[in-house]
């Protein structure tokens, strides 16, 4: 398994994380880590795992996290499975033997993505209240959704080569762009309940699941009061990259989604088709209206 990481100014957990992803059990670890510009002790960090061969490193131009990962996606070697890694969690030793053993059924002609619920913990690595995601794992839901996330996921080598073909243009996460084109080219796409993966909240996070309840509705709120449109830019470029990948089902999915945008009369058909409901209600609500208001 590769192992890609992306770091900024992390030295404060990283040897913490690297250690729980080196004692990783019952799987062959390669961890590659690209540097984003940091300018604490990350580089010496690096330098000292590399040193005894524990890793490769190497520091590139700030891209900011999601272009960095996927430009890891790009720069690893051919591996049987990849998997994100953050430089802040925690991983549990069998969080990535659970992934082959949940992936590796599929053959390798056949695309496949595993994800699983993270566990939320303070800077000590305490528990903390975690938001449950149950998602119902279907192609219309990945294009509202937006829950998935980079720090669980494993895909195999055949659902790598198709991602690294396309440069993404639209600025999202990497986490959500993987997610929707796993599912829109017809990826077996697997969701594991238990979390494996410690995902540590601090001041610094890029992203995570510490929001507050007032943050987590400036977000939503923003979605549908600006002119960003993310989702509608985002999945107006998987068409466009993967189209031609796609089973007829789901062309016919994202055709209505993406014409949704121009057409009245498809919106309508959006708002009252059954293919993009979401397993949150208050997202798909939220999302309704945007449709109806044209600010999706």
């Amino acid at each position: 398994i590769s192992i890609l990481m992306s770091t900024y100014n992390g030295g404060r957990y990283l040897k913490q994380q690297i250690d729980s992803i080196l004692q990783q059990e019952g799987v062959e670890v390669h961890l590659l880590v690209r540097d984003d510009g940091s300018t604490d002790n990350t580089l010496d960090i690096l330098n000292s795992y590399a040193q005894k061969g524990l890793l490769r490193w190497y520091q590139g131009e700030n891209l900011k996290s999601a272009r960095s990962f996927l430009k890891l996606l790009q720069d690893s070697k051919k591996c049987d499975y990849y998997a994100f890694a953050d430089q802040d969690d925690y991983w549990e030793v069998n969080k990535l033997r659970v992934a082959v053993e949940h992936l590796q059924d599929y053959k390798e002609d056949t695309y496949a993505l595993y994800l699983a619920q993270p566990q939320a913990a303070d800077q000590d690595l305490n528990p903390l209240p975690t938001t449950q995601f149950k998602p119902l794992n279907t192609f219309g839901e990945s294009l509202v959704y937006r829950f998935a996330m980079g720090c669980t996921m494993v895909m195999n080598n055949k659902l790598r080569n198709v991602i690294i073909t396309h440069e993404q243009q639209y600025p999202c996460m990497h986490d959500i762009w993987i997610y929707t084109i796993a599912h829109a080219i017809g990826a077996k796409v697997v969701w594991d309940n238990n979390p494996h993966t410690i995902n540590r909240q601090h001041g610094n996070n890029v992203v995570g699941l510490g929001e507050g309840f007032k943050a987590k509705w400036r977000a939503r709120l923003k979605r549908i009061s600006n002119k960003e449109e993310e989702r509608y830019h985002q999945n107006a470029e998987v068409k466009e990259a993967f189209y031609h990948l796609m089973p007829q089902a789901n062309k016919e999915t994202i055709d209505l989604f993406i014409n949704a945008k121009h057409s009245f009369t498809d919106r309508l058909r959006l708002v009252t088709s059954p293919k993009f409901r979401c397993s949150n209600s208050t997202t798909y609500t939220l999302f309704l209206l945007s449709v109806i208001l044209n600010r999706f």
